[in-house]
């Protein structure tokens, strides 16, 4: 019945027995080890009961597998550092570097003048000290590209060259000849003690040639004895200085570095920078430097570029050393002298001058070989790692990190990144880059996206504060409502974005507020006391913005005529005998770092957040304290309930309504309110068992436990 196509033999043929066996031998063999490695014995293979008897003596599960190898990025950061110890010595010395490059002062008084250039034929050194003869000093070549002058002391035993005399350093090279440079290691040595790190970060952001109102470049004596008082006054612990590495072009402000090794001598001497942190530590400010290592300035005559006379001395040669959009000069990170050059540049600055820390700036540009130009990061990880990261920047910025924080424990480093690369702020040992904080760049630009493109009525409560909430769990943040960025030319501040042209004429104290003012002068404090309370774990103001500075910020170029009417502050508008409403605004940023300082919320987790898009009204509960934001246009309310986190009894801290704020004084600040033991959707819509009523207008309030 059935055809020989379909029969199949019940036996199996000899080859097919065999693999059979042979298979069924290695399943046994695999059993045996499997249950040697569990703690079974292998006799109770033929006693189903003993199946489950184990070895007291051996553990019931598998061993753990082996560690997986460590993430790529940290382990190309520790055959780095491995390597950099091993011929060094160690990093410490590595990182000193600036110890016998530059101008090098001897026990005898004789100097010894020591220049790295390997493309370059010849070096001269000219100056003052010689009548700029560019061919009577030559430097002596030695091994690895390096180069070296000593001059003997004077015969009355001293230097041969004198304190603050200028310098520059004449190369010859096969395609440059004559081209003259001033040397990137040439320095001063000076030292100052430091405060303690802040436990709640308030960073003034600063410029020492706009820091004051007439109209010309300011210097380090008058930031010393007129800004860092008002500093100190608005209860900032921390100044961040701009343009302080050398720059050629003032109107670049300060990001196209000319000497690395140098302070800028247009706002004064090297003595007077070191007054200024030396008052600042005095104050118990934390100083930050702006820091430029993404990048350098293109210029031939006063910069790194071509500084041995060839493409490559410091940076990459062709298209990957040139910077796209900026024109400047791209570092080749992987290269041995580069990385000693920028590593002890930043252990200069930290022993020289004494800074507390960095605020790296363009890192964005740095991790990826695209620059960020023309990229909208979405958050995806194929964004973050691939042939588009640039690996030798990550590396370099671990390196700066590890370094800096192993010699310096409580130095701030903060990352002007606008990717949000993953990792950014996770310790180095823990396969980040190592950076304390990175600056939260999203904020600024959607509060101007705001004020440019919504009426008032239109605000979205909830998409605010997403977009100030937004950030990785762990990663610490720098929040602002304002920066440098949004002042410069083509752009507004937030003051002058809300109250315009009426700011020329309606500001006076003396006169009743127009309906621009008044709404102006109470979002420009609602703004600001958001940013500050709900955005970050520390916060950002660039001078002058927290009284509403005017205008907009222009350095002098041909454009305007070489004006200085626009690159100054005009901390002159806050003298009392003005009788002008900056002095209101400038109170309430006062009190409210004075505010942070009492309970320390920017150091305190954010226990949720409820927005009512109707009411136009935003609650959140951060270190105990209530905050009650009332954004609506029109509309004041009394006996509006809101959820209470710890019950008791709570009075107001810090009111934007008070009549010193420039607000109408509406409230009392001495009433007391109780919480009931009436549950209330709260915070992240969870049920709270306590609430409280409160009334205000629009304003903010901050409640504190009594």
């Amino acid at each position: 019945m059935h055809s020989n196509s379909q029969w199949r033999p019940l036996f199996f043929p000899p080859v097919r027995f065999v693999i059979y066996l042979f298979l069924c031998y290695l399943g046994f063999i695999a059993t045996v080890l499997w249950r040697r490695l569990r703690g079974v014995s292998t006799h109770t293979l033929t006693n189903p009961v003993s199946l489950s008897l184990v070895s007291p003596s051996l553990p019931l599960s598998l061993p753990s597998p082996p560690p997986p190898p460590p993430p790529r990025r940290y382990q190309l950061f520790t055959e780095r550092l491995s390597k950099l110890e091993e011929a060094e010595g160690s990093f410490d010395d590595f990182t000193r570097s600036y110890m016998f490059y530059g101008v090098q002062r001897q026990a005898n008084n004789s100097l010894m003048f020591r220049e790295w250039a390997p493309g370059a034929q010849a070096l001269f050194l000219t100056g003052d000290f010689n009548d700029w003869n560019s061919t009577s000093h030559p430097y002596t070549k030695k091994e690895y590209g390096k180069w070296e002058l000593y001059l003997p002391p004077k015969s009355n035993k001293s230097p041969a060259i004198e304190h603050e005399t200028k310098l520059k350093v004449p190369l010859s090279s096969t395609s440059f000849w004559g081209l003259q440079l001033i040397g990137p290691w040439l320095q001063l040595v000076h030292q100052h003690t430091r405060p303690k790190r802040p436990r709640s970060l308030r960073i003034y952001e600063a410029h020492v040639g706009i820091a004051s109102p007439a109209e010309e470049i300011a210097t380090y004596t008058n930031f010393t004895l007129n800004v860092l008082p008002k500093i100190k006054d608005l209860g900032y612990n921390c100044v961040q200085l701009m343009a302080i590495m050398e720059h050629a072009y003032y109107g670049s402000f300060g990001y196209q570095v000319t000497n690395f090794f140098a302070a800028s001598s247009r706002f004064g001497t090297p003595e007077d920078l070191k007054r200024l942190v030396d008052t600042a530590h005095s104050l118990g400010i934390t100083v930050l430097l702006d820091v430029v290592h993404s990048h350098a300035s293109s210029n031939t005559a006063d910069g790194l570029n071509k500084f041995d006379g060839t493409e490559s001395c410091f940076f990459h040669s062709g298209a990957r050393g040139q910077h796209p959009q900026w024109g400047s000069r791209l570092f080749n990170y992987q290269s041995w002298e580069v990385l000693r050059f920028l590593l002890s540049n930043l252990r200069w600055w930290m022993e020289e001058y004494r800074f507390d820390g960095f605020r790296f700036d363009g890192v964005s540009s740095m991790l990826y070989h695209h620059h960020g130009i023309a990229m909208s990061f979405s958050g995806g990880y194929s964004e973050y790692f691939g042939m588009q990261v640039d690996e030798d920047s990550i590396i370099h910025l671990m390196l700066s990190n590890h370094i800096l924080h192993a010699l310096y424990p409580d130095c701030i480093t903060i990352a002007e990144d606008v990717s949000g690369m993953p990792g950014l702020c996770k310790s180095v040992k823990n396969g980040g880059l190592g950076f304390d904080y990175r600056l939260n760049m999203a904020v600024p630009d959607k509060w101007i996206q705001i004020l440019k493109e919504l009426k008032d009525e239109e605000w979205d409560m909830g998409n605010i504060v997403y977009t100030l909430t937004n950030r990785r769990k762990g990663e610490a943040c720098i929040c602002y409502a304002e920066s440098h960025d949004q002042a410069l030319v083509g752009d507004k501040s937030l003051a002058f974005w809300l109250m315009d042209k009426e700011m020329y004429t309606n500001m006076s104290s003396l006169i009743p507020m127009t309906p621009v003012i008044d709404r102006g002068i109470q979002l420009h404090k609602m703004i600001r006391l958001l940013t500050h309370a709900l955005g970050g774990e520390g916060y950002l103001n660039f001078m002058g913005n927290e009284f509403g500075h005017p205008e907009w910020l222009d350095f002098p170029r041909k454009g305007n005529g070489e004006s200085y009417k626009y690159a100054r502050r005009q901390y002159n508008l806050l003298d009392p005998d003005n009788n002008l409403r900056y002095t209101q605004l400038y109170a309430f940023d006062r009190d409210m770092n004075l505010t942070e300082d009492k309970y320390g919320w920017l150091a305190s987790q954010k226990v949720g957040d409820k927005t009512n898009e109707k009411d136009k009204v935003i609650v959140f509960e951060r270190a105990n304290v209530m905050f009650v934001f009332n954004f609506h246009p029109s509309n004041s309310y009394s006996d509006y309930r809101i959820a209470a986190g710890p019950s008791g009894k709570y009075r107001i801290k810090l009111d934007s309504d008070a009549e010193q704020y420039g607000g109408h004084g509406r409230l009392d600040t001495d009433t007391e309110f109780f919480t009931e033991q009436e549950p209330f959707k709260g915070v992240n819509d969870q049920w709270q068992p306590h609430s409280l009523k409160v009334g205000y207008g629009t304003a903010v309030w901050v409640l504190g436990p009594r």
